[in-house]
This record gives C-alpha cells, sequence and structure tokens, in this order.
C-alpha cells in the first residue's frame, strides 16, 4: 500500500511525458512537409542571435513595461522548474526534499524560487489587466476572437494557479516543520509563503499534510496539463523560440531570395545571341511552380515560423498598411499558415497520406487583398521578438500570383509593361525620357 502513491506518479509521469512526446512528433512532421533549405551559413551569428534575442529577450525589451514583465515570467518559469526535477525524484522514490542535503544551498535555492513564484504571479496578474481591463488594441484585433482570445486568458490562469499551488505547498510544508512533522525535513527559506503561513496555525498536523500533499500533487499534474497544453496553444513558442531564432535570417533584411529559374530566364531574353526556342541546358532544374498557394508550398522554415507565433501582435501594430486600415495583418498571415498547416496533418493522420481536400491557404485562408496591401518595409519582422518572417510568405504567395495565374493589380501590370516596353515604370517612350531637364 506505501507504494501505491509512487505507482501513480510513475503512471501520471508516464502518461504526461508519452502524450507530449506524441504530439511534438506531429508538429516536426508537420514541419517537415515543407520544402527542404539549401545551407545556412553564418552560424557564428545565428548562435549569437540565439544568446542575444531568444535568451537575452533583447526585441521583447523594446517595449519595456512587457518585455520587463515577460522577463520576470521567462526567468521565474526556467529556474522555477529546477524544483521539479526534485518532485519527480520525491514523488518517484516516496522521499521529501530529496535535495535537501545542499544545506544553505537549498535554503537559498527555496528562498530564490519563491521570489521568482510571486514575480511571475505579479507579471501575470499585470498582463490580464492589459488585456481584459485595459484592453490593448492589438490583443482585441478580428482574428483574435474565439479561441486564440481565449488561450491567452487560459495560459494566465494556468501559470497563477500553479504559483498559488507551489506557494501553498510550501506554507504548509512549513508548518509541518514547525510542529516536527515526521518525515518533513526542515530545509528551505520561505521569504513569500511565511506570509501565507500564518493562515495553517492552529491546524491539525493531519489537515497540514493534507494540505501540503494536496498542493504537491496538483502542483506537478498541473506541470503535466500545461507540458501537453503547449501543443494546442500558441504557447508552444516556449520551446521553438530557440530553434526559430536560429533558423532567423541572417542576411539584410532587404534582401529578397533569389529565384535561380527566374534569374536565367532573364539572362537568355538579354542575350541577343540566345536561341529563345532551344531545350533547356540538361541538369537544369525546372521549378514545378512559382511561388506559393499552399502551405506544402512553403519551406521548413516558414512552417516553423508559423508553428513559433507567440500571437502578441507586435508585426500586426507596427504594419503600416494596418495602420491605415487596410486588412492586412502580419499575425494573421502566420496564424492562417499554421492552422492550414494543421489541417494538411490532420488530413495525413485521417488518410496515411495527404489527399486534396479542395482548399489551399492562398483564397480559402489568406485573400488577395491581404497580400497586396503589403508595402514590403519589413517593420513586421523587424518587431517580431522571436525572429518570425511573415513577409517572405506573403512575397512567395505574391509570386504565385504573379508567375503563375498573371493575377497582378492593374497598377503592377501596367507598371511591369512600361518596364517592359519603356525600360521605366513611367508611360513614356525612352526617347523622351530625359525632356524634363528642357523645362528647367
Amino acid at each position: 500500500m506505501q507504494y501505491i502513491p509512487n505507482i501513480l506518479f510513475l503512471i501520471a509521469l508516464v502518461a504526461g511525458i508519452g502524450y507530449f512526446t506524441k504530439n511534438i512528433r506531429k508538429v516536426i512532421r508537420n514541419i517537415k512537409l515543407g520544402q527542404e533549405i539549401g545551407p545556412l551559413g553564418d552560424k557564428k551569428q545565428r548562435i549569437n542571435n540565439v544568446i542575444r534575442i531568444a535568451m537575452g529577450q533583447s526585441k521583447m525589451v523594446v517595449r519595456p513595461v512587457s518585455g520587463i514583465l515577460h522577463i520576470f515570467v521567462y526567468v521565474g518559469f526556467i529556474i522555477i522548474n529546477i524544483e521539479v526535477v526534485e518532485i519527480i525524484i520525491d514523488g518517484l522514490f516516496g522521499t521529501h526534499r530529496v535535495l535537501s542535503f545542499l544545506g544553505v544551498t537549498y535554503d537559498y535555492l527555496i528562498a530564490i524560487f519563491e521570489v521568482l513564484a510571486f514575480l511571475v504571479l505579479f507579471g501575470v496578474t499585470v498582463f490580464w489587466i492589459r488585456r481584459n481591463v485595459k484592453k490593448i488594441k492589438r490583443f482585441w484585433s478580428s482574428e483574435m476572437k474565439g479561441w486564440p482570445k481565449s488561450d491567452g486568458n487560459i495560459i494566465l490562469y494556468i501559470e497563477m494557479v500553479l504559483m498559488i499551488l507551489f506557494l501553498t505547498m510550501n506554507a504548509a510544508d512549513q508548518q509541518l516543520q514547525a510542529i516536527d512533522a515526521a518525515h518533513y525535513t526542515k530545509a528551505g527559506m520561505f521569504p513569500i509563503s511565511s506570509f501565507i503561513s500564518p493562515l495553517f496555525e492552529g491546524f491539525s498536523e493531519a489537515t497540514l499534510i493534507i494540505i501540503e500533499r494536496t498542493a504537491w500533487w496538483l502542483h506537478i499534474l498541473g506541470i503535466l496539463i500545461f507540458l501537453n497544453y503547449l501543443y494546442f496553444s500558441k504557447h508552444l513558442h516556449i520551446m521553438l523560440a530557440f530553434p526559430n531564432v536560429y533558423f532567423g535570417k541572417v542576411v539584410p533584411k532587404g534582401k529578397f531570395k533569389n529565384n535561380e529559374a527566374v534569374t536565367n530566364e532573364v539572362k537568355l531574353m538579354m542575350d541577343p545571341n540566345a536561341d529563345p526556342f532551344a531545350a533547356p541546358a540538361e541538369g537544369a532544374e525546372v521549378p514545378a511552380k512559382f511561388g506559393a498557394s499552399d502551405a506544402l508550398d512553403l519551406s521548413q522554415i516558414q512552417l516553423l515560423n508559423a508553428y513559433t507565433c507567440t500571437e502578441c501582435g507586435r508585426c500586426t501594430s507596427e504594419c503600416p498598411a494596418n495602420q491605415t486600415g487596410k486588412k492586412l495583418s502580419p499575425r494573421k498571415i502566420m496564424m492562417d499558415t499554421r492552422d492550414r498547416i494543421e489541417e494538411i496533418g490532420k488530413n495525413i493522420d485521417a488518410n496515411g497520406e495527404f489527399k486534396p481536400d479542395g482548399k489551399q491557404l492562398l483564397g480559402d485562408y489568406i485573400t488577395t487583398e491581404e497580400l497586396w496591401a503589403c508595402t514590403t518595409c519589413n517593420a513586421c519582422v523587424e518587431a517580431c521578438p522571436v525572429s518570425i518572417d511573415p513577409l517572405s510568405i506573403i512575397m512567395e504567395m505574391r509570386q504565385y500570383l504573379v508567375m503563375e495565374q498573371s493575377a497582378a493589380p492593374n497598377e503592377l501590370n501596367i507598371t511591369m509593361t512600361n518596364i517592359e516596353n519603356n525600360g521605366a515604370p513611367w508611360p513614356f517612350n525612352q526617347m523622351d525620357r530625359l525632356n524634363w531637364k528642357n523645362e528647367a
């Protein structure tokens, strides 16, 4: 009978980690459905970006209030989870505060954990107020209705509950230590839970043990629930932000990917001695499709971007097209891409392979109006705290519209026709291009 709690703990641990592993493998599978990426290059710069942007939160603190609060939550969760190691050992072997042999070091660790838990509580409370009371505009855009809005609040509630359970567990433990309860080693410093502990004064030992054990079990089960909730939540970025920043763009933001097939075609057109009807050179690769119309046409990095999106809305709030009332929202572009690749993944799960479903990213999720509203200014790319590049997806889909469907806006078609005929975007003959100086 004495081993039943340990067995139950082992079952919960294996089930929680097993389900999480299954879902993460789905995410990896879905990302790998994208087009393969070539050599990355500049490994040193990429590692530097991970240290500076992902670990150092350098792009978060551009907005100091939310940035500093996010650091509280980020650092708090990382360091407090060291305590999870002790909980797992205690749960498996029936020990209690097994790391207390560290002595004074352990005391200071518990004190640090408690201070960080308080800072996490403070941070998520302010975040909740900003979302639901202050109602900051970027959290109330059209794409944030329904599940995205609920998801943001659910995460905050889970974080609050986990921190309260941690402090409650310590407060009851402190009282049990004070009355010399069996198996409750005197260890740890409790700078925060000592304010809660007086609430439990006068309780019987049995009651205190029930409170401490209940908080302990709910805390670890809550962590396993939180771990598995990540797959269904925007907070998957907790895990994906680091690889996403590593794979982020390290060339100048204004530099677009060169399409070798188009370059060769232009060179052919410019060569007066070239035979336009000649067969392609042996070994020359002709792209099956120009640009992207569906999620499977995008690169693995772009799909990783979609899964990493934090839905914070910084990209959309900085977008000049969005600010002037245009339909474009870079955040929605990423959310739509993630929704579509998830839909494709479910299709594969059901059929063993992807069966055409009559849908695609372009049209069913993202409209041409959104794509052509973009000014390609890169404001969204610069604003993203985890190096997501919505512009690359927009440009891929624009390329598809122009080169596969000849569906560019009329203004752009006129401009391209002028460039082709006159060598300039203006409707003037090349012989007349310098007439302006005669008017001076």
